[in-house]
């Protein structure tokens, strides 16, 4: 019987090919993902001995992949989060009143942990607002519809809830650390609608003197 002269290469495709046919059972997808690396690491080492310069252009070329994947994978996480939920709600579980929420703020702030500091004290805007009755209470509602609904009422103030929701949704989904000057602007905001809330003025147009605000960026 004559002898099968056939390469590596050429046998190993043939496999494939062969057990690709569906009378063969298909396996599990853990399987057959171990099988396609498996695979790869053939051709890999197949490819290896005739690259130039050998193993260590092929050690390069991997070692530039896989930083190159990584920060696809985390540049591609980065934007599904901040598209997905960009405009995060307001409150948690809990059922805080705006002082409370002010209390909590300004115990973060004194440690520097600025992105817990804005989440409460753009809550302590929110809460006053509710308390005040400027705003009905909407447990769902996000730092952007409120910013919205708040200008409505308050058109003077529109800028400063704008910066307040931004500062707020960077904190919290923009993977940002926060700074001492985002807080200020929603410190600065509470602040005014305070006195506006004390002086009866909510729903005034005349503008608001401000004397200590701080640009967020």
């Amino acid at each position: 019987m004559p002898a099968i002269d056939i390469d590596r290469d050429t046998a190993h495709a043939a496999a494939r090919r062969e057990l690709d046919k569906p009378i063969y059972p298909r396996g599990s997808i853990s399987q057959r993902v171990n099988e396609w690396i498996h695979d790869l690491l053939y051709r890999i080492i197949e490819k290896g001995a005739s690259m130039p310069g050998g193993w260590l252009t092929l050690s390069v070329l991997l070692i530039v992949t896989i930083a190159a994947a990584v920060v696809a994978v985390r540049i591609t996480r980065r934007t599904i989060r901040t598209r997905r939920a960009g405009d995060s709600h307001l409150f948690d579980a809990a059922q805080l009143t705006a002082d409370q929420h002010r209390r909590i703020a300004e115990h973060y702030a004194a440690e520097e942990n600025w992105p817990v500091a804005i989440r409460h004290r753009l809550r302590a805007v929110a809460r006053g607002l509710e308390e005040s009755g400027t705003l009905g209470p909407a447990p769902g509602r996000t730092a952007n519809e409120l910013a919205a609904a708040a200008a409505e009422r308050l058109p003077a103030l529109a800028a400063e809830l704008t910066q307040s929701a931004t500062a707020f949704n960077d904190v919290t989904y923009g993977e940002r650390p926060g700074t001492q000057s985002a807080y200020q602007v929603i410190v600065d905001l509470d602040d005014h609608l305070r006195y506006r809330s004390s002086a009866g003025q909510f729903g005034a147009v005349e503008p608001v003197v401000v004397t200590s605000w701080t640009p967020v960026r």
